[in-house]
């Protein structure tokens, strides 16, 4: 009886530690065991990312209002917008709000960069300070600005008024609205592109400046042949990032001016958002903000393509 019990239960280890094992084996399996690592940011994305992206796209070919269900439309929406001259208008400021706004970031963060790769007293402190503008809440620093900016109380008027100089109504008069926006956002992303480009630099060997001084290269002849062409990938990632979140900008825009006066400085977002929410056609405020996508999707195919065959 006893030999009879103790044949079965070692038949049952036998049979149960295959089972186990081949749990083991399948898990030692690199595909395997990267599907189950991949899985739970692949959720997240298909929930919070994809979804909504897609449910956007839908709402932009539909007359969708909020509470009311809207009928599919197809591309009418964007062909009314083709039409009307507030958009056209925006998307003329974007362009420009974009354009100028970039072309500055990128001179002075590669300038600044320049000067933080350089070896001076207080190296590590003043490459903390340069990150502040960055750092610090866009609605908040806006805010600082909407104040320096007022028409009654503003602290560049007043200087210039110490030198004899009658200073604009920079968010009301004329072309300074815009030229506002720009201000602050070439302000706040500055700090972005030196950084960025700082760290880029940090990558360089020495042995390549030290060869072109060999070769009797200048500092400037340094910059152009050897800093430039070797932070070209972080210099196109970085313009790639800039120039997405630079068309998308929102919270400047809407602190400061709220697309005004008489819509003149409506961005993509902020447009879409009157039109969209407060003016509760979703439908149209959804076909606003994807009507970039699908050049943004060109322009970041082509960089990502350049990317690699560099690589």
């Amino acid at each position: 009886m006893a030999v009879s019990q103790a044949t079965s239960q070692a038949t049952q280890t036998v049979t149960h530690q295959p089972q186990k094992r081949s749990w083991l084996d399948l898990l030692e399996r690199e595909s395997v065991l990267g599907l189950l690592f991949v899985v739970p940011a692949l959720i997240l994305i298909l929930t919070f990312v994809a979804y909504p992206f897609f449910y956007g796209v839908w709402l932009a070919l539909t007359n969708t209002r909020i509470g009311v269900t809207g009928d599919f439309i197809g591309l009418k929406n964007f062909e009314y917008l083709l039409n009307d001259s507030v958009f056209l208008r925006t998307v003329r400021n974007s362009f420009e709000y974009t354009g100028v706004a970039t072309t500055f970031k990128f001179t002075l963060g590669m300038a600044i960069a320049v000067l933080l790769n350089q070896k001076f007293r207080q190296q590590r402190l003043a490459r903390a300070a340069v990150l502040l503008p960055w750092i610090i809440p866009t609605v908040l620093s806006t805010i600082a600005w909407l104040w320096m900016f007022d028409s009654t109380f503003s602290v560049f008027n007043w200087l210039l008024a110490k030198i004899g100089i009658d200073g604009p109504i920079w968010l009301g008069d004329a072309h300074w609205p815009m030229i506002s926006l720009m201000i602050v956002n070439i302000w706040r992303g500055t700090p972005f592109y030196a950084i960025s480009f700082l760290a880029g630099m940090q990558t360089i060997s020495p042995t390549y400046y030290e060869a072109a001084q060999i070769d009797g290269a200048g500092w400037w002849r340094q910059f152009t042949n050897v800093t430039l062409p070797l932070l070209q990938p972080v210099i196109m990632v970085v313009l790639l990032l800039s120039i997405i979140l630079t068309f998308a900008d929102f919270q400047i825009t809407w602190v400061l001016t709220r697309g005004g006066p008489a819509d003149k400085t409506h961005l993509f977002a902020t447009l879409a958002y009157q039109r969209g929410l407060q003016g509760t056609q979703i439908g149209e405020g959804a076909a606003i903000s994807l009507f970039l996508f699908p050049a943004l999707c060109v322009l970041v195919f082509a960089i990502i393509r350049n990317l690699r065959r560099e690589d």
